[in-house]
């Protein structure tokens, strides 16, 4: 059957109903360059795109039940391939965030004392935790020890995913504020 013919929507209907991969492979030969592009342009990192594209051709292929026919194919996948990089992108931010605060703690213990012993760091690391309620380091374990995304420390702690972001905000800023105290010893 000469897939070239058939519109998108109806390659997944029939990829759906037979689960043969030309189908599919003819939707990633129409895309995988446009997905490629707008991965491009979001994350500005050709290595991050071509990761990307693949990761989003892997959940496109998953997920295409998902696919109700309420727009158009290539709609559905422009907006799957944005929300997935952003997605990511603000994944990659909160981590970098994390190493950032892992950086000035770092770097609080290295000007404090080249030569700064196990046990000094061990009191720093009290001593946040002493100026933080239990609750707030709690939203630090499950979050950085735990790794649970937003929405499953939410379900996890009964709350709207905004008051989770706000929280962990607000716990992280104030370990910063603990930090330049500290500093100022």
């Amino acid at each position: 059957m000469n897939t070239c013919r058939h519109t998108d929507e109806e390659l997944v209907r029939y990829y759906l109903a037979t689960q043969k991969s030309d189908y599919f492979g003819q939707l990633y030969k129409r895309y995988s360059n446009k997905v490629y592009r707008r991965c491009l342009t979001i994350t500005k990192d050709p290595v991050d795109a071509e990761d990307f594209m693949q990761d989003i051709f892997v959940r496109v292929l998953s997920g295409l039940h998902n696919f109700k026919e309420k727009s158009t194919f290539s709609t559905w996948l422009y907006t799957v391939s944005t929300n997935y990089c952003m997605d990511r992108m603000k994944l990659n931010r909160r981590r970098s965030d994390w190493v950032e605060l892992d950086h000035e703690i770092a770097r609080t213990l290295a000007e404090t004392n080249d030569y700064i012993h196990l046990e000094e760091r061990y009191q720093l690391i009290d001593l946040i935790l002493e100026k933080i309620a239990p609750c707030e380091s709690m939203y630090l374990r499950m979050k950085y020890q735990d790794n649970m995304n937003i929405r499953e420390m939410a379900l996890t702690l009964q709350v709207k995913d905004s008051a989770v972001k706000m929280r962990l905000k607000r716990v992280r800023d104030k370990v910063k504020d603990i930090l330049i105290v500290y500093q100022l010893r």
